[in-house]
């Protein structure tokens, strides 16, 4: 996951979305989206330019492995911008093919 963070960091959203496996499911309060291509362009929306994808830091709560090349990850997540800092929590499950890809992602 620090990869993911210096590629947020450094304005690199695809760098960031190649942790993610073509069919995830991200679920956030505002719903469900499933598809890499669909939730690369909530971020696009979201957080349009580097200003409001600021610093990126991760906390890795716990990481249990449930099955053959399963993971279940947890912890939090800190953006720090300019003007305010925005933090949350998330449930990860990662599945190993060839390299870790996240699979399920529930950020809140």
């Amino acid at each position: 996951m620090h990869s993911q963070e210096m590629a947020w960091d450094s304005g690199d959203l695809d760098g960031f979305m190649a942790a993610y496996h073509p069919d995830v499911c991200f679920v956030s309060v505002r719903g469900t989206t499933c598809g890499r291509d669909e939730v690369t362009g909530n971020y696009r929306r979201s957080y349009p330019d580097q200003g409001a994808m600021g610093d990126l830091a991760f906390r890795i709560g716990e990481v249990l492995p449930i099955a053959d090349g399963h993971a279940w990850c947890t912890g939090d997540w800190t953006l720090h911008r300019s003007n305010d800092t925005l933090s949350g929590g998330f449930t990860l499950l990662w599945r190993w093919e060839g390299k870790w890809l996240i699979v399920r992602d529930h950020t809140y």
